[in-house]
């Protein structure tokens, strides 16, 4: 323990952007803490507990999903106990455990439905991300270390869509601050509903200091669609889908919103506002979040430099000479 403690010192004095991270399994607590406070010293540690009940939940038959609706939920419990890297590692496509899409339940386009809604869930949820080679691009059979990857599979639209869509998905994250500057503080995510274990649906928003930078997300985890599907949002405003795992773009169904919703004061999920959506199967869906009052100022700004501005003479006409 000493040892990496002073090992996880000598990389931070470095000061050269180095990082050590742990692959640690069990409930040693502080991994992640302060050295100066009893803690390793660690940057990350990997999220084993979240990788194996999300694994165990998604390979579930969504039928019976129902009953085990706490496994995508717990993580939330323990989340700001270290600074953790949400995991789907080499340990879980190797030695007969099969690929990512393997472990999906239903039909070949049920699967890649799951796959990329099990991508969206993981780019949503709090923590850093990490996906092993091959599973981006929804490599079939599992990682083998003696071949190379199924590069032959990209000629396939629906292998070629799963890479774009991963590649949207890291491009949101570059681009939204919700999904990473408050990662490890609880103020940056917030349930708006964690109990439909029936309809296998969970829906939170991601937040900044900002709230025109909050971001709504809506995990709906059974294969069934819901149209004019009604949730609570968390604020009067303008609410636009930036991003869908069942956009035809990507392979999905098309099953989208491509109209900017406008919130309307119906109380629901215990919020004063709410949105009615299209909620595809298997899906993930984000929308970004701009509060009414912003959108208005643009109007108070008008009405203001009217009332500065002197009234107009009426005009005099002159008798001609």
């Amino acid at each position: 323990i000493e040892f990496l403690k002073k090992l996880n010192q000598k990389i931070k004095d470095r000061k050269d952007g180095s990082l050590s991270i742990a692959e640690e399994s069990t409930a040693w607590p502080m991994v992640t803490g302060n050295i100066e406070e009893g803690g390793l010293g660690f940057d990350f540690k990997w999220n084993m507990g979240w990788m194996n009940d999300y694994l165990e939940y998604i390979k579930t038959d969504p039928l019976f999903r129902k009953g085990r609706h706490g496994m995508i939920t717990f993580s939330m419990v323990y989340q700001y106990s270290e600074n953790f890297v949400l995991v789907f590692s080499h340990d879980e496509v190797v030695h007969m455990k099969g690929s990512m899409y393997r472990k999906m339940p239903g039909t070949p386009a049920q699967k890649l439905a799951g796959l990329r809604q099990s991508f969206g869930y993981m780019a949503a949820h709090p923590g850093k991300k990490l996906l092993f080679m091959g599973q981006d691009f929804g490599q079939m059979d599992e990682w083998n270390e003696k071949a190379s990857l199924e590069w032959g599979l990209l000629k396939y639209d629906i292998h070629s869509q799963m890479k774009d869509y991963v590649k949207a998905l890291n491009h949101l994250y570059r681009t939204q601050p919700a999904l990473y500057r408050m990662d490890y503080e609880p103020e940056g995510f917030e349930w708006i509903n964690c109990t439909y274990n029936d309809e296998n649906i969970v829906i939170f928003e991601r937040k900044t200091e900002k709230p025109e930078e909050t971001l709504l997300f809506v995990c709906n985890f059974a294969p069934v669609e819901h149209e004019k599907f009604r949730l609570g949002v968390p604020f009067a405003g303008k609410y636009k889908e930036i991003l869908n795992s069942d956009a035809k773009q990507f392979g999905g169904s098309g099953m989208t919103n491509p109209r900017v919703k406008m919130s309307k004061k119906e109380e629901w999920d215990t919020r004063k506002n709410s949105i009615a959506i299209n909620l595809a199967p298997m899906s993930t869906a984000v929308f970004s979040c701009t509060p009414y009052e912003e959108e208005a100022e643009p109007e108070k700004k008008k009405t203001a430099e009217k009332r500065k501005r002197p009234a107009r003479q009426p005009s005099v006409k002159l008798p001609a000479s």
